[in-house]
């Protein structure tokens, strides 16, 4: 087996790496962020690699990735492994269950946290002789280290045994949620931001950070600085389930976070979707918590702790954020600023038909409808990345 070197060109849709003493540790946000404002929530959500992945050519028989995870869980309830997708060709061909990692076990009712560390994880992806390029996405939900990528060939070809792809299709970027992050997805290629990209031959950077679109303004900054053709920004719930912000603060905050976009970005399109119908909070403020009952019965569910009665004082719940970004996006003078309801991704009765399955979370049939919506409304001919939105 030769032993390849992890370096930025095999991997696309991350900010940059950092080499430890146990591996490389992708991140999606870069140093300076993390430098300035290392926000726990924030940080775990960066170091988990949603929409990142290998790709790469090679003329090998077989692929050894070796990752080392970590993973949160609660005393009675664990969310399911996470996934490697690897793709051949253009071709899903195998959904790689995790094994392994360290267990972190938050416990609610005492704030305390234990550590169960466990063995590294090896995905073994055999491939037919010729030259084959190969995507390796990563999981999406939990905290991954690269310890090694090894290649075995049969004979010396006289070029690297792996070489790396230069990322290709129109540049869209693309900062929400949880949801975006790809919450209750069963794999990566499942999420929906990548069900888009992959339709349309979108090279993504994922920017979904679970519970943490909250119109930070680092984060507007990281958007202004990355290449980018396309951008879109789906803002909402977790201002509603973090309690975070009243009616008069996000108005100014909103301005601000396009803004600053719009220094680095100023002609870009960008499209404003504003939250997916979700029941916790449709007339009902934050914050948001998990439900004592259902862990108790081993199930992560959610329920709101607002009260309705603070609406009137300027409390958010869902529709009232879906109002703010409407008027914020018509007071803007801005021809390539395009808002788009998430009702028509996700609505009422999406939820009756499709319920979210933690009560906050669209499912993996949820998913694959809210990306075919996207691409429909936005990429299509006369939508806002209509230029960009060539099949893939």
């Amino acid at each position: 087996m030769h032993t390849i070197d992890i370096t930025d060109p095999l991997l696309h849709g991350h900010a940059e790496l950092e080499r430890t003493a146990h591996g490389v540790r992708v991140h999606r946000l870069p140093a300076w962020l993390r430098r300035l404002w290392p926000e726990p929530r924030l940080m775990a959500m960066e170091q988990q690699p949603a929409g990142v992945r290998l790709v790469l050519d090679t003329d090998a028989r077989a692929l050894d990735l070796t990752l080392r995870s970590a993973r949160a869980a609660f005393p009675t309830a664990e969310r399911p492994r996470g996934v490697l997708d690897v793709v051949i060709d253009g071709e899903a061909v195998s959904h790689d269950v995790l094994t392994g990692g360290t267990l972190v076990i938050n416990d609610p009712s005492t704030g305390e946290s234990s550590f169960s560390p466990g063995p590294a994880h090896t995905s073994r992806i055999e491939l037919r002789p010729g030259t084959h390029r190969v995507e390796l996405w990563l999981p999406y939900s939990e905290g991954i280290l690269l310890d090694s990528l090894r290649a075995e060939a049969d004979t010396g070809t006289g070029r690297p045994l792996v070489r790396p792809v230069a990322p290709s299709g129109p540049r869209w970027v693309h900062h929400g949620s949880s949801i975006s992050h790809g919450s209750n997805a069963a794999t990566p290629l499942g999420t929906w931001p990548v069900r888009a990209a992959r339709a349309v031959g979108a090279d993504l950077r994922n920017l979904g950070f679970g519970g943490s679109a909250l119109v930070d303004a680092p984060v507007a900054q990281v958007i202004r600085d990355a290449p980018a053709d396309v951008i879109s920004l789906k803002l909402g719930i977790n201002l509603v389930g973090g309690d975070i912000m009243r009616r008069r603060a996000l108005v100014p905050a909103m301005h601000g976070f396009l803004d600053t976009i719009r220094q680095g970005h100023p002609d870009t399109p960008l499209v404003l979707v504003s939250p997916l119908h979700c029941s916790l909070f449709e007339g009902t403020p934050g914050p948001s918590a998990l439900d004592p009952h259902a862990l108790a019965r081993g199930e992560i569910r959610f329920m709101s702790t607002g009260d309705p009665a603070d609406l009137a004082g300027g409390r958010l719940d869902l529709p009232a954020v879906r109002e703010v970004l409407a008027e914020v996006c018509a007071a803007r003078e801005d021809p390539q600023l395009h808002h788009i309801d998430g009702l028509d991704l996700y609505g009422a009765q999406d939820e009756a038909e499709l319920p979210l399955p933690d009560a906050l979370h669209p499912g993996p049939e949820a998913h694959a409808r809210i990306a075919e919506r996207f691409v429909e409304r936005v990429f299509a001919d006369g939508g806002a990345f209509a230029q960009h939105g060539a099949p893939a």
